[in-house]
């Protein structure tokens, strides 16, 4: 009995992590993060940064696409070998590909998007433009929101999500983290009050 609840748990847990993957391993390439500073400094806007926001994207749809990974590997797994950890595969898979697709019946959308990327770009071309916030404006994106480092004036209200920088706790706590945040913020912005 102990070894069929060990088997269910760690194919739950191999089921869960393996659409994960592409978007806790692509992201802490080093080469994937020259020219951003560590983890947790703010980050300056760049069409670089644009571009991170899109692969990030990029990444979490490819692991909607590799959740048919424990989905077929469980359902082979009780049809001729171990049904406990197929189970479990097949569970979890199930469980993320419909935490997925409630993005099209209005559920919480991805950790980034191509709105937050617009956003972002508007806020540089404001920045470059004569209706910036000051002389010299940096606009920097910090924690809760965008922010320009010269004037301290806040310039979107955004929550920076994880963009696969690594982390100063090391490969795996930060590995740990993305994994149990799925890459969305920890910190979300003060909601309005009515």
């Amino acid at each position: 009995m102990i070894s069929a609840i060990l088997f269910l748990i760690a194919g739950f847990l191999l089921g869960h992590l393996m659409p994960r993957v592409p978007f806790i391993l692509l992201s802490r390439t080093s080469g994937f993060n020259k020219g951003f500073p560590p983890h947790p400094e703010p980050i300056p806007l760049s069409p670089r940064l644009t571009q991170r926001v899109l692969h990030m994207r990029w990444f979490h749809n490819l692991g909607t696409i590799t959740t048919i990974l424990p989905l077929v590997f469980g359902y082979l797994s009780i049809l001729g070998g171990q049904s406990t950890f197929g189970y479990g595969l097949f569970l979890a898979g199930g469980w993320t590909l419909l935490n997925r697709l409630q993005v099209f019946l209005g559920g919480q959308t991805v950790p980034c998007t191509v709105d937050m990327a617009l956003r972002l770009q508007m806020v540089m071309n404001i920045a470059d433009s004569e209706e910036a916030c000051c002389p010299y404006p940096q606009p920097q994106w910090w924690i809760e929101s965008v922010r320009c480092e010269s004037c301290s004036k806040k310039l979107e209200d955004m929550a920076r999500p994880d963009l696969g920088r690594p982390r100063k706790d090391g490969f795996f706590r930060g590995w740990l983290r993305l994994w149990l945040s799925d890459g969305y913020p920890m910190v979300r912005p003060d909601e309005p009050q009515n």
